[in-house]
């Protein structure tokens, strides 16, 4: 199945899922920006819970402004208070130090456009997943039309919806994370949440969690 997907800044699980099962993908970059969105946020888990990350972005709720074209607001220590959030976090995790050097560089280098870091930080994770026969298409207009080997997830994957109504291929394999025993097991956090705890068996973790063959 091909699919199409928002752009998204350290996605969910279910998000990876699908490109770990998708024949080819359509990153859809001109959507109209919509907050609250996995398009500047994610959530991970912190020793008092699931907290958000959000990104601030340059956007008027007056002016419809597409994804491609939305600026990262130059205001604010937005790079410095997500690293502290992510090292707080997962410093105890047994894959944060293996992993560490990769991340940290997206927070101290400057971006101008949120859809260029969204990216860079994909590509990054995917290879960190072995994720590499995916083939990847930017679309070149607002895509409207789908055929019946096409799957439509920009909305669908959403952190104010339902996944488990709206999405009954994803059925999340629980892992080890380390606040567990406080929380029990949270479900479709960020990615680095699966990385950061489980390392190179993130890609199977991923597998069981999706129901449909790959590349079907």
């Amino acid at each position: 199945m091909d699919i199409c997907l928002s752009s998204a800044y350290l996605a969910p699980i279910q998000y990876y899922t699908k490109l770990l099962t998708a024949g080819q993908v359509y990153i859809e970059q001109h959507d109209n920006y919509i907050k609250q969105t996995y398009r500047n946020r994610c959530s991970i888990l912190s020793a008092n819970g699931p907290i958000p990350l959000s990104i601030p972005v340059e956007h008027s709720s007056m002016n419809k402004t597409q994804m491609k074209d939305i600026q990262i607001a130059s205001h604010g220590n937005w790079q410095h208070m997500h690293w502290n959030a992510i090292v707080s976090a997962y410093s105890s995790t047994p894959f944060f130090e293996y992993y560490q050097d990769d991340f940290y560089p997206f927070y101290h280098k400057s971006y101008k456009y949120l859809f260029d870091l969204n990216e860079e930080l994909r590509l990054l994770i995917m290879r960190l997943l072995n994720i590499e026969d995916v083939i990847i298409h930017y679309t070149k207009e607002y895509k409207t039309t789908f055929t019946e080997n096409e799957s439509d997830l920009r909305e669908i994957i959403h952190p104010k919806k339902d996944w488990q109504t709206l999405d009954p291929d994803f059925k999340p394999t629980p892992y080890y994370q380390v606040f567990a025993q406080k929380f029990g097991f949270t479900p479709n956090l960020s990615i680095i949440d699966l990385l950061f705890n489980m390392g190179n068996e993130s890609e199977l973790i991923l597998s069981e969690s999706n129901i449909t063959p790959h590349n079907q």
